[in-house]
């Protein structure tokens, strides 16, 4: 008998453990396939990553293709250039200035006509600040038939069609600064229109425009303006008036 109970809980120790065994072999193939589906879902996401993130990277690239299509200009925003020499100091009838006669019918011209600009300046500023040793050096500059060198580099003339050239009369003729920069560009201005304008003290146009011609026989020179430096510093509205009443026969 007591070898029959004692089979008897051998059988039900050799069930519980047949049992437990099956149960741990259950649960590690539920953990392993669990951790192969958590590894594909996480190497399919990356997949999923990288291929976003590589066409995020295209898009980004066609965008912004585009817009450097679409921004893309040429230089230069007008096919006409005002280029202008002005003084500022004392000057005759309007005494000390901060900005000269000629910038500020410059500015009027290419406000009125939305032109670039390119202003004249010594590279080697010698000229006095008082008017009348400024007159001394000016004539002994036109004397010499100097050419004083100018700053800067001027924009490609080759966009424009059309250029507007200003300046003080200085002893009835062209400052030489300007002749130098006819002289340097007359390649490069030959074919263009060219239309003088001056700022005096009561000599006028001082025959800018046969002046220029003769500078530069292969451009065409157009109807020039001249402006009374007085008027420029103390009657501004009358002088825009007359500037775009000027503007206006050009065409502009």
């Amino acid at each position: 008998m007591k070898r029959k109970h004692f089979f008897a809980i051998f059988l039900c120790f050799l069930m519980v453990f047949a049992f437990t065994a099956c149960e741990a072999s259950a649960g590690n193939i539920s953990e392993t396939d669990s951790t192969s589906q958590k590894a594909e879902a996480v190497s399919d996401i990356a997949e999923k990553g990288t291929t976003q993130q590589v066409e995020d990277k295209d898009k980004k690239q066609q965008a912004n293709t585009s817009v450097n299509d679409d921004t893309e200009e040429p230089s230069g925003g007008s096919n006409i250039l005002v280029v202008y020499f002005s003084r500022t100091g004392e000057q005759y009838g309007v005494g000390v200035i901060d900005k000269g006669n000629t910038a500020i019918v410059a500015d009027m011209i290419i406000e009125t006509t939305g032109a670039d600009s390119f202003e004249i300046l010594p590279q080697d500023d010698y000229y006095p600040y008082t008017y009348d040793e400024l007159t001394e050096v000016a004539k002994k500059e036109q004397n010499e038939n100097a050419r004083p060198a100018y700053a800067g580099d001027i924009p490609d003339l080759s966009q424009y069609e059309t250029i507007f050239i200003g300046a003080p009369v200085w002893w009835g003729d062209w400052p030489m600064i300007c002749y130098t920069f006819f002289e340097n560009n007359a390649d490069s201005l030959a074919g263009k229109t060219l239309i003088p304008f001056s700022t005096h003290a009561g000599s006028g146009l001082s025959g800018f425009d046969s002046k220029l011609s003769s500078a530069l026989p292969n451009s065409t020179v157009g109807e020039g303006l001249a402006i009374s430096g007085s008027d420029a510093q103390n009657d501004q509205d009358s002088v825009r008036v007359t500037v775009n009443d000027w503007l206006s026969g050009l065409g502009f």
